[in-house]
């Protein structure tokens, strides 16, 4: 039964956000039942396409995103696909109705993965964190908020924002991995050797301001989404304090990282303000 083979859809990517990402996945997990599994579909297309781009060398990358982006295109159109992981992607946007620009946007960014190696200029950055991170942000927005339009566009920017604020994260704790295993550097005129701590502050600066105005978002969101994001925040934002108080030569020689025994203390600390009415 096709009822079947969707379930398994639905568990693939359940078990790759599980795999790929605990702290994502503790969050998904203090969303809604009713939404959870459309940010899992989400999450196992993004990550899919994001790891052929990253993680397969020993393979021909551009010809399996080529097959990749084939097969999405053909989900899409039919509403089904063979791969579980599409087939539960394009569930979820047939039933929220995704905008096609947000999807090709995405696959314009990690497409870029493939070849492009630096970017040069403040409209580059920008736009390939659009395109990696912003759009990521909108497709579970429009998850978050259903079928209520004006809701969605109220919250657009901060969801936006917000995105913006994780992958620069992610870029800053993600420094030496990018730049020596993929010799990719996405800060703009930024050479590793030469962060030092005004370069460091500026960029942390940046980063905060996004948060702020992705806070503002998130104290809108429905009651079934609030808390999941929230504790998404809550994660980065502790992760962008630790990366503050690092001295530039660390980061640029180790990955950091929020130990385990204090994800668990944030949790608790989201739990309670959010039960409590804090955010």
């Amino acid at each position: 039964m096709k009822s079947i083979f969707d379930h398994i859809s639905n568990e693939s990517c359940r078990s790759i956000t599980r795999a790929y990402s605990t702290s994502f996945s503790a969050a998904v997990r203090m969303l809604s039942p009713r939404i959870r599994q459309d940010i899992y579909n989400i999450y196992g297309f993004v990550r899919l396409a994001d790891e052929i781009v990253d993680t397969f060398h020993d393979y021909d990358k551009e010809q399996l995103f080529a097959l990749f982006e084939n097969d999405m295109d053909n989900a899409l159109r039919d509403g089904i696909s063979l791969n579980p992981v599409l087939n539960a992607f394009q569930h979820t946007v047939a039933k929220y109705q995704i905008p096609r620009h947000l999807i090709d946007s995405f696959m314009k960014s990690m497409r870029a993965d493939l070849y492009k190696k630096e970017y040069k200029n403040v409209a580059e950055y920008n736009e390939y964190i659009y395109g990696s991170a912003d759009v990521v942000g909108l497709m579970c927005l429009k998850v978050f908020t259903g079928n209520d339009e004006a809701k969605y566009e109220q919250l657009k920017e901060p969801a936006m924002r917000l995105g913006s604020a994780f992958q620069k994260i992610n870029f800053l704790r993600d420094l030496k991995d990018d730049t020596e295993g993929l010799d990719r550097n996405y800060f703009p005129a930024l050479n590793l050797q030469e962060m030092d701590d005004n370069i460091k502050r500026q960029i942390i600066e940046e980063i905060e301001a996004d948060l702020n105005e992705g806070f503002k978002g998130i104290i809108m969101l429905p009651a079934e989404a609030k808390f999941g994001v929230y504790t998404a925040y809550v994660y980065y934002k502790k992760l962008l304090k630790k990366l503050k108080n690092t001295p530039p030569l660390k980061i640029r020689s180790t990955r950091i990282r929020v130990p385990d025994y204090q994800k668990l203390g944030l949790l608790a600390k989201c739990y309670l303000d959010c039960r409590f009415n804090f955010v």
